[in-house]
């Protein structure tokens, strides 16, 4: 059978024959994948329920009236005078100078708009710290018209969380949602006052999880239209549930450029919990400095796969220095949980409460060994102390055996002045690096501790270990320079 269909009905011919061409034809079912791809999410529902838990959130700011000296006023009102022939305009008449009160005066003036949503129906409601940072009024308005006075319960400023609370009862409350269900690929959707534009509705999908962008959290990013004044409030998902508050942009303009991130609400649930109750949250340190292991650090020294964190430097007096935590460990675990970079542990510790003990795992020396530590508070940061030479001794002459050429070094022994000063029991000091040594960064000043996953405590042990290691591939070198302490390749001369 031969069809002739021309022009634009072509598709109903061939649908019409796929439909009843034959009686042998079968029908294959729509799957659910396939139905949805059909179609875009319809967003109406969740506005409708979520809409009323989410609020306007207005920050007032006092500051000091600006306006000329009274000595100032007096002289332009003179030069009106004289020249004008009548007063200032606007300036009332005074009376002497030492009868004019001359109190300062402060004037409030409007610092920000952002949002917020409703935690608890007796008035708790969730936004940024930035968004109520420095302010002296912070005034909450619900999607009904009604504007409270808000109290600021507790800010902290390393998550962006903030819970400030209103005087009201029977609130629509939002619901809290499973991040752990949340789907790369998920749509999503925000409400928020960009602008100052309040109930503004945007949607997209959720572009990546766990993003390090350096901030004490791993943040949900996605490609919802997210602007100034949308800080504080909610991400919800396709349940209508909050899976977490909108925090920041990454922007050139100031505006959106289809990249924006938000706290996970689990996380900051965790954070509103100890604000509610203490004002304050407390989060536990171990008094270590970390950085990240590079691919082929992990491979030299028998790690294999580029994880951890890299101690390079512990605290005096610290949980890890009292725990045995040494520069130059790898921090590969805490309590069981595996460090895949260096910004999981600061997470992990942070969130175990202070006095708690806890079990570091750490790879040392191409072994890895349990350290037990006490969780203490966390303060703020010491700057770390550098290694002083005020107090010199006669320093043994620099040796550069074969073994060190190789490398380009050429090394002496601590004294026992360096020794004390450094809390070092060995290690040789490097007073040249040139060729490979000086390439992998390795500079004078610089304490060797360890070749090739070998502790060394004096020249003897340094030579021996370069003699042991594999020659034809780089060579792992730990070493410190003042507090700190790293690793670097170094490839041998040809």
């Amino acid at each position: 059978m031969i069809f002739k269909v021309e022009g634009s009905r072509i598709r109903t011919a061939l649908l019409a024959f796929a439909l009843v061409g034959t009686a042998s034809a079968t029908f294959l079912p729509v799957t659910a994948a396939q139905a949805q791809t059909r179609t875009l999410p319809d967003f109406t529902d969740l506005v409708d329920q979520v809409g009323p838990s989410v609020v306007n959130i207005r920050t007032v700011e006092k500051v000091a009236q600006r306006g000329s000296s009274p000595e100032m006023d007096e002289e332009m009102q003179e030069f009106f005078r004289r020249f004008f022939g009548q007063p200032m305009p606007g300036v009332p008449r005074q009376g002497p100078r030492q009868n004019r009160p001359q109190q300062p005066q402060e004037e409030e003036r409007p610092r920000g708009v952002g949002s917020g949503f409703i935690l608890t129906p007796d008035g708790y409601v969730m936004t940024n710290a930035h968004v109520v940072e420095d302010a002296s009024e912070v005034l909450v308005t619900l999607t009904d018209k009604r504007e409270f006075k808000a109290k600021l319960i507790g800010a902290d400023k390393r998550t962006d969380v903030a819970v400030v609370k209103i005087e009201a009862t029977g609130l629509p409350a939002v619901k809290i949602g499973d991040i752990g269900k949340l789907r790369v690929g998920e749509w999503v959707m925000a409400i928020g006052s960009p602008f100052g534009l309040e109930n503004t509705v945007t949607a997209g999908i959720v572009s990546a999880k766990q993003r390090d962008t350096g901030d004490y959290l791993p943040f949900i990013q996605t490609d919802v239209a997210i602007n100034p004044g949308n800080s504080g409030g909610p991400l919800i998902n396709m349940r209508g549930e909050v899976v977490g508050i909108n925090s920041q942009i990454y922007s050139r303009s100031g505006g959106f450029m289809g990249i924006s991130f938000s706290i996970p609400i689990d996380e900051a649930i965790r954070v509103s919990e100890q604000l509610r109750t203490n004002g304050r949250v407390s989060r536990g340190r171990i008094g270590v400095q970390i950085d990240q292991v590079t691919k082929d650090v992990a491979e030299s020294i028998g790690l294999g796969k580029a994880q951890g964190a890299l101690v390079r430097s512990v605290e005096a007096g610290s949980p890890g220095e009292k725990g045995g935590v040494e520069p130059g460990d790898i921090i590969t675990k805490f309590d069981g949980k595996a460090i895949e970079k260096p910004s999981d542990l600061p997470r992990l510790v942070g969130n175990t409460k202070p006095g708690t003990k806890s079990t570091l795992t750490v790879f040392r020396r191409g072994q890895s060994r349990e350290i037990t530590v006490v969780i203490a508070e966390i303060e703020p940061d010491k700057p770390a102390k550098r290694a002083s030479n005020d107090r010199e001794e006669p320093t043994p002459k620099a040796t550069a055996s074969a073994a060190a050429k190789s490398l380009g070094l050429a090394v002496t022994d601590l004294n026992d002045a360096q020794k004390k000063e450094l809390k070092l029991k060995g290690g040789v000091k490097v007073e040249t690096a040139t060729e490979g040594a000086a390439r992998a960064g390795l500079r004078e000043g610089d304490v060797i501790l360890a070749v090739a996953n070998t502790e060394v405590a004096n020249l003897k042990e340094f030579d021996s270990a370069i003699n042991k290691a594999d020659k034809s591939k780089a060579v792992s070198v730990l070493f410190r320079r003042g507090e700190w302490a790293q690793y670097a390749l170094i490839r041998p001369a040809r």
